[in-house]
């Protein structure tokens, strides 16, 4: 194990540990208030270019720990993408090194716009994308042109819920319900803290534009929204974990709100219940596009989230996920996760299908 932060602090770090044929897995870096501060630090110069909401380096170090506040987080994401950057020409020092998912994808997958483009020219089925847009007026006018009612707008390089929101046009001049909390104004500034909450909250006007603006200036997805078809009356989607090329984990995500994360009351489902209402053709279908998501991507496993249109009549792919496979107690066959991926990773080196310094994209033998 070699922690993010040893790396954010200095990337040769990596190259301590034995240039062997060893297997190399890229983690998400989780809620780590340290690793935090260093990520916002790499990715400042790159954010004031970016015209984004910026953190100074002294500010930076004067954080103390707040749990759900929202900092800077393209300049975060900035951060991320620097350090992804670093461990590219490690990687290519260690060519028997085998690195389940490159930093190339990573990156790739931490954008919801990139991969929104992609999926769509591959023929997959997205929710149609409105573009980049900049301010909550082009937002509406946007949303009126496409002759849309309702919206999601996502930021780019969130996950987990987080600052994201579904927004309405109306004559009053729309609302937001988001997972963005509006809280006290900054010291010296109009300016408010941001927070992301377990419960969502509803804005309207002046307050609705204010959440809007932040999110749009940091870069945000929006697409529109299309409904849920529904399970025992509750709002439903699907993550599904792909791996080595096979849909090995499918994990219903229901709720009685549209926004189905299991942190904001969300729980898993009953993946019997969802075989007894779907229709089988639509869920091959949906299967069928979580494996084209991961052929479009050099990774081990990808977790995608997709979504059954309301009637049973099609399915959506919302966004995808470079790691996704954290699911305490799900098991498949007396196996975890992760036991899982390392079987998986073990089936396709001794076949020759994984090879040092890459990921193929062949499956491994159906081992249940």
């Amino acid at each position: 194990m070699v922690s993010w932060l040893s790396i954010l602090q200095d990337p040769r770090a990596l190259c301590e540990v034995p240039d062997g044929p060893l297997l190399v897995r890229i983690d998400s870096y989780g809620q780590d208030h340290a690793v935090e501060k260093a990520m916002l630090a790499r990715g400042w110069p790159d954010a004031r270019e970016a015209g984004a909401a910026t953190l100074s380096p002294a500010a930076i170090e004067a954080l103390r720990e707040e749990r759900g506040r929202i900092l800077a987080p393209r300049q975060q994401h900035l951060g991320v993408e620097r350090v992804l950057a670093d461990l590219e020409p490690i990687f290519a020092d260690r060519p028997r090194w085998t690195v389940l998912s490159p930093p190339s994808s990573v990156r790739e997958l931490f954008d919801k716009r990139i991969t929104s483009r992609r999926y769509a020219a591959l023929g997959i089925p997205v929710p149609r994308a409105l573009g980049d847009i900049a301010t909550p007026d082009e937002l509406r006018e946007r949303v009126r042109a496409a002759s849309l009612r309702q919206v999601y707008v996502k930021l780019s390089c969130g996950s987990s819920a987080s600052c994201l929101g579904i927004y309405q046009d109306d004559a009053q001049g729309g609302s937001f319900v988001t997972t963005v909390e509006l809280a006290r104004p900054v010291a010296g500034s109009r300016d408010r803290l941001l927070y992301n909450s377990r419960k969502l909250r509803r804005y309207v006007g002046a307050a609705a534009d204010e959440v809007l603006r932040f999110l749009l200036r940091e870069g945000a997805q929006v697409e529109e929204r299309v409904a849920k078809a529904r399970l025992g009356g509750e709002h439903f989607d699907l993550r599904v974990l792909v791996i080595a090329g096979e849909p090995a984990f499918t994990v219903v995500r229901q709720s009685p709100r549209e926004i189905t994360n299991l942190h904001l009351g969300g729980r898993r489902g009953d993946p019997a219940e969802l075989g007894r209402h779907a229709p089988p053709e639509v869920l091959e279908a949906a299967l069928a596009s979580a494996r084209r998501v991961f052929d479009a991507h050099g990774c081990f496993h990808v977790g995608v989230d997709v979504m059954i249109e309301h009637g049973w009549c099609g399915h959506r792919v919302l966004e995808a996920n470079a790691f996704g496979d954290f699911f305490p107690g799900l098991t498949r066959d007396g196996l975890s996760v992760y036991a899982w991926e390392i079987r998986a990773a073990e089936a396709m080196l001794s076949t020759g299908s994984l090879r040092a310094g890459t990921r193929s994209s062949t499956p491994s033998p159906k081992t249940a």
